[in-house]
């Protein structure tokens, strides 16, 4: 509960614009630490856990805001190596984008959980935990990239002219001029899918993890809490809503706050 707790509470000081700085980073590190230090256990007293048997809602919380963190700087370098003027780049990126949307989610956890292990060096292994936060990561990076690089695509030409026009450099430009205009063009569509992936957490059951949903599924299993069925689908949908409902309307409190000077009266 209480990493859970700290998880939450780290998600709700990124979401306002005053802690936006420096040391939020550091803020970040600390909390991750502190997650598993207490999942994990087996110090101040507490009993060792291994990941194969986290699950609950922290399990949820951990796989989502982790594979979004990673996925979300990812997806910018992909969508902008599909605008490259590099082939060998540009090749690449279209590669991994058109064939990790080709296939389902559980078909990636699947790959990850089970096919991972076997390009390994014999005796060498990596937690299952591991392996399916790599593949909640490249799967969602590969949806995102599509939806940075159609705000790419919507920022006009003459911004990029502009920009050269005054000496900046291709870094420069991409960071300070067109990422920062093509991101508030997409927030809809990057909220959007950052639902979907919390949502779809629910699916590494298919690996054996058992996040909200999983936990459910294992307390109905028990003769005593079978009676429970429908408070327990009704309980877990209540936060899955709230949650989700959190996050669309952040999503709208962001586009008034970023589109202050081009909203139309």
């Amino acid at each position: 509960m209480v990493a859970c707790a700290l998880m939450i509470g780290a998600i709700a000081a990124s979401c306002y614009r005053p802690f936006w700085r420096g040391w939020l980073i550091g803020l970040w590190a600390l909390v991750l630490g502190a997650f598993f230090v207490l999942m994990m256990g087996g110090r101040f007293g507490l009993v060792p856990v291994e990941t194969s048997r986290w699950g609950g809602f922290p399990l949820t919380v951990m796989l989502s805001t982790i594979s979004l963190l990673i996925a979300f700087p990812l997806a910018i370098l992909v969508a902008l190596g599909r605008q490259s003027k590099m082939a060998g780049i540009r090749t690449i990126c279209v590669l991994y984008v058109e064939l990790i949307r080709g296939v389902p989610l559980i078909s990636v956890l699947f790959m990850a959980s089970f096919m991972l292990p076997l390009f390994m060096p014999q005796g060498s292994t990596i937690d299952v935990l591991v392996r399916v936060l790599i593949g909640m990561t490249l799967f969602t990076a590969a949806y995102l990239a599509e939806v940075v690089r159609g705000g790419l695509q919507a920022l006009p030409k003459g911004q990029v002219e502009a920009a050269q026009s005054l000496g900046l450099g291709y870094w420069q430009t991409t960071f300070k001029v067109v990422l920062p205009q093509a991101l508030r063009l997409v927030v809809p569509a990057t909220m959007n899918t950052f639902i979907g992936a919390f949502k779809d957490t629910s699916l590494v059951t298919i690996v054996s993890l058992y996040d909200l949903t999983g936990a459910l599924q294992l307390a109905l299993g028990d003769a005593d809490w079978r009676k429970f069925f429908f408070e327990g689908q009704l309980f877990v949908a209540a936060i899955y809503f709230v949650f989700c409902y959190a996050m669309s309307r952040y999503s709208l409190w962001i586009e008034r706050h970023l589109n202050t000077g081009t909203r139309r009266q």
